[in-house]
């Protein structure tokens, strides 16, 4: 895991890249909130916590880091989407 200070740090590049692309400010905290939720789910699913992820495998943080460009866009909103439709906390996040 990264430190707390890197983390913060690559958090505010990438809400200045995504203001500058015309963002509002509640849009790309929401989805940075997303991609942190995926991310963290990853992180706990891996030693030393070994938590059965709530994500399905092909939805996760590794579906998304083996995409790019227009693809992972795609593949991004499709993600949100499906788990949207989930019952319980997740559908719910």
């Amino acid at each position: 895991m990264s430190s707390p200070t890197a983390l913060v740090q690559k958090l505010w590049n990438y809400c200045n890249i995504l203001r500058d692309d015309g963002l509002s400010y509640g849009v790309y905290v929401e989805q940075l909130t997303f991609l942190l939720f995926l991310n963290m789910a990853d992180e706990q699913s891996r030693p030393p916590f070994n938590k059965p992820s709530p994500i399905p495998k092909g939805k996760d943080w590794p579906a998304l880091l083996a995409k790019d460009g227009d693809e992972l866009e795609i593949h991004y909103r499709h993600t949100l989407e499906e788990l949207g439709k989930r019952s319980g906390m997740l559908g719910v996040i």
